[in-house]
């Protein structure tokens, strides 16, 4: 018994460095969005984070429009990029996690 509790506790120890380099890695995992006419687009990371933001010149002469572009075009991208996050992550999680007998958290 003392050994399987051992073996469970490094197997949870695998998984969350594991997780760790999974979040390490979607840094460089880039999520592209555009507006629906291309007029904006954005890159972020799947950790959230905006690295670029394209904007037509045409959208400059408008602050309220550029504002509402921003706003839908940034949304949309962070969703895309939550999702990719949270699947990579679960899939890792999913993988390490040791055999506890009544936790089933992940069927």
């Amino acid at each position: 018994m003392l050994g399987d509790l051992m073996g469970m506790m490094g197997k949870l120890k695998e998984t969350q460095e594991k997780v760790e380099a999974t979040k390490k890695r979607l840094d460089t995992v880039l999520v592209d969005e555009s507006s629906s006419d291309g007029l904006l687009k954005v890159t972020l990371t799947a950790n959230r984070t905006i690295k670029s933001i394209t904007i037509d010149d045409s959208l400059l002469e408008d602050k309220e429009q550029l504002e509402d572009y921003l706003i839908l075009t940034l949304n949309k991208a962070i969703e895309k990029a939550t999702k990719v996050n949270e699947t990579e992550l679960a899939a890792v999680a999913k993988e390490g996690m040791p055999n506890i007998p009544g936790l089933d958290m992940f069927k």
